[in-house]
């Protein structure tokens, strides 16, 4: 497979002089829902997470051209109103945004609490309605919606009583459950997503099927993972991964450690607050033991491991973002074959991102990635995934 893969390497390369500041936001989502034909209006459901430590406030641009209105901010964390004014880009400077363009206008959120260190996060969900008669509008009978997107995840939502007719940014199309047509999509890509959508009325009644039940919506979840490979040598990488739990009553999150695969140095840590949490490995008869149920436990031998990671239950409205973090070794999937590093896994996130040891400089990747440089050194491979299921990546490196 070695061989096969060297012929083939498909990357896409950031050239850009690194930057190594921490980022306003990250991981932004947006939903629009289409509003009556011919008002030119849209709402806009806008989740994002604040990320600069020590921050107090977040800073939401107004579009040019787009009127809004109703708007609403909530703490994703508690689901609690926050408190926000509209601001000039004067104003925003000075009160937290050193970048933000003078002549913009903000919406400054005040934090529930500020941005913890190291990784610490302030998740909001900004709702208002925009109004922009040349993003969306009506020819001839049909609906379109034309406006380039920034946000790399994104979901458009079609009036009840509208078919889509045309799209032209590959996406997922899905039913919603009371009728309306989604189309949602991950921008893989550092341009604005340059979405153009034509729907016309179409009698859609809504529908319970298993076909619908299989098409979760990918631009959606909210986990990703981030490998760290050690020397080859050790066949060992650490890793750390992120997701949001939302579902009332949950209070723990079961890893089963892959067949092949050895974890080590479980910790976790609650990045809304900064919290550690407690994390503890179970095997075998112990897993029996401690009353643990979970849909990939399905069956226990004396060779299953689990990882265990306990928090507080979540309450109804709230939700918590965990940090889960291990160190595996697994010499099937990493290891060293002659002078060059492999690392052969299957990547289940919609995001996934492998940093190289010190020293090493890639050679070949099976999938599409972005390649860039972080603050120490190291190379970082960006791998998105659009589809549900797993994509399989082959990575080889070599000493420099």
């Amino acid at each position: 497979m070695i061989g096969r893969i060297a012929t083939f390497v498909a990357v896409v390369v950031c050239i850009a002089a690194p930057a190594f500041a921490a980022p306003q936001e990250i991981n932004a989502y947006t939903r629009y829902e289409l509003l009556s034909p011919g008002s030119g209006k849209f709402r806009i459901i806008y989740d994002v997470t604040a990320a600069r430590p020590g921050a107090t406030a977040y800073f939401n641009p107004i579009r040019k051209g787009s009127i809004a209105t109703d708007e609403s901010v909530l703490d994703m964390a508690t689901g609690k109103a926050l408190e926000f004014k509209v601001v000039d880009g004067a104003t925003a400077r000075a009160t937290g945004l050193p970048e933000a363009s003078l002549d913009s206008d903000y919406i400054r959120v005040t934090l529930a609490r500020p941005v913890p260190a190291d990784g610490g996060q302030g998740r909001v969900r900004i709702d208002k309605t925009y109004e922009d008669a040349k993003s969306y509008f009506q020819d001839k009978g049909d609906i379109v919606f034309d406006r380039p997107l920034g946000v790399k995840r994104n979901a458009v939502v079609l009036p009840a009583g509208y078919v889509l007719v045309s799209s032209n940014y590959p996406s997922q199309v899905a039913q919603e459950a009371d009728g309306r047509l989604r189309i949602s999509f991950i921008n893989n890509t550092p341009a604005q997503a340059p979405l153009k959508l034509r729907a016309r009325p179409g009698k859609l009644t809504p529908t319970a099927n298993s076909a619908a039940a299989k098409v979760s919506e990918r631009a959606a979840q909210t986990r990703d993972i981030v490998y760290f490979l050690n020397a080859p040598e050790t066949n060992s990488f650490a890793l750390y991964h992120d997701y949001t739990e939302d579902r009332p009553g949950v209070g723990q999150y079961v890893n089963v450690v892959r067949t092949g695969s050895t974890a080590s140095k479980p910790s976790a840590r609650n990045m809304d607050t900064g919290e550690a949490l407690k994390a503890q490995q179970l095997k075998g008869a112990a897993i029996t033991a401690a009353g643990i149920k979970d849909p990939g436990l399905r069956e226990i031998t004396a060779e299953t491991e689990i990882v265990l990671f306990s928090f507080p239950p979540v309450k109804a409205g709230e939700s918590v973002r965990l940090r889960l973090a291990e160190t595996y070794t697994d010499p099937g999937r990493y290891k060293l074959v002659g002078d060059e590093l492999v690392f052969d896994r299957a990547l289940g996130r919609p995001a996934n991102a492998v940093v190289l040891p010190v020293g090493w400089t890639l050679t070949n990747s099976s999938a599409p990635v972005v390649v860039s440089e972080i603050e120490d050194g190291r190379t970082r491979l960006d791998f998105v995934n659009p589809a549900l299921g797993d994509l399989s990546v082959l990575i080889t490196a070599k000493r420099k």
